[in-house]
């Protein structure tokens, strides 16, 4: 080819399509006017109630996005509580919440609650909370919604500290007791409260198993899980027998482990690598019925309990060392 055609070609290659403009978004929510009118009834009710519990409403606004009514509120420190279905603290993100606010000597962030039951509940702020309260304060602000049902959505929104796949499979699990009291219906209605149905599994088996490894299944459940069309009282059994017969896989993939570690195998990947050994799903692609999950699980086990030690080595292990969750998530 002549050089001068080599180098037309390289320069269209090398030209590129002009960048279209964004669309401007469209105009949504209220106006900074706005956000102080029309105030429901509800949002004036709740104030009085603020009152008569020790607190103090300092204002009462609608928040712009969805026009929806807000109390910022100083509410006394010992009638706030984490909601039950709240992931753990984190110790050490405390700590370093107590030696921040102690430097600045304020307290700026807000947390999020509902009031339940002559007290509040705060499904967001956990760790401010517990830092105020070990610095012995004895007021935190807060921006109190009148719809208690938000608290199950508030989750979403909680990103004080990033989630890792236990803290919010634990989340779902602690959940879903208070939406069965709260509210009636089935799994698949309540869906977008709990994102994924492999969080509700694996936080039935956290609950049964802390120490559970569930990065390494994680992939498997959410292949074969789904949300439940069964009333929630329901589902929640459903939850607990598949966290049992995971459990029994996790068991038969732990004496695979065994062995291998009697073998001087040592990686911390030695987990994920015989999940993957077993797991048969990656060569199955996914079709129109959904994998039946107990059945699935049992073949993996019987996988697992058949696993050969004595043929892997060590540069087998090695060659998957990489982003998997090491043993004891």
């Amino acid at each position: 080819m002549p050089a001068t055609s080599r180098n037309a070609r390289q320069v269209a290659r090398k030209r590129k399509t002009p960048r279209r403009k964004k669309a401007s978004p469209a105009r949504r929510g209220l106006t900074p006017a706005e956000t102080g009118e029309a105030i429901p009834e509800s949002a004036r009710a709740l104030a009085a109630e603020v009152d008569a519990d020790g607190g103090r409403v300092l204002a009462v606004y609608r928040e712009p996005l969805g026009g929806h009514a807000v109390l910022f509120a100083a509410l006394p420190i010992d009638k706030v509580q984490p909601t039950p279905y709240q992931r753990d603290l984190s110790e050490p993100h405390v700590k370093r919440l107590v030696s921040a606010m102690e430097r600045v000597d304020r307290f700026l962030d807000p947390l999020i609650a509902v009031r339940h039951e002559g007290s509040y509940w705060t499904p967001n702020g956990n760790h401010r909370l517990a830092s105020t309260r070990a610095l012995g304060g004895q007021t935190v602000l807060a921006l109190l919604i009148p719809e208690p049902e938000v608290a199950f959505q508030i989750l979403a929104l909680n990103t004080e500290k990033a989630h890792n796949l236990k803290e919010r499979s634990l989340e779902v699990i602690r959940m879903l007791p208070g939406l069965v009291e709260a509210r009636k219906g089935t799994e698949l209605d309540v869906a977008p409260l709990l994102e994924e149905p492999a969080f509700a599994t694996l936080g039935a088996a956290y609950e049964k198993r802390p120490r559970l490894s569930g990065g390494a299944y994680h992939s498997i459940v959410k292949r074969i899980d789904g949300f439940l069309d069964e009333p929630l009282a329901e589902a929640l059994e459903i939850r607990e027998e598949r966290a049992t017969t995971l459990l029994t896989l996790d068991d038969a993939v732990t004496a695979a482990v065994n062995r291998l570690k009697a073998r001087g195998m040592t990686s911390p990947y030695i987990r994920p690598f015989v999940v993957a050994r077993i797991n048969y799903l990656r060569f199955v692609k996914p079709g129109p019925t959904p994998l039946e999950f107990d059945a699935t699980l049992e073949k993996l086990t019987r996988a697992a309990e058949r696993f050969n030690a004595e043929k892997i080595k060590e540069s087998d292990i090695q060659r998957v060392s990489g982003p998997a969750e090491p043993e004891g998530d």
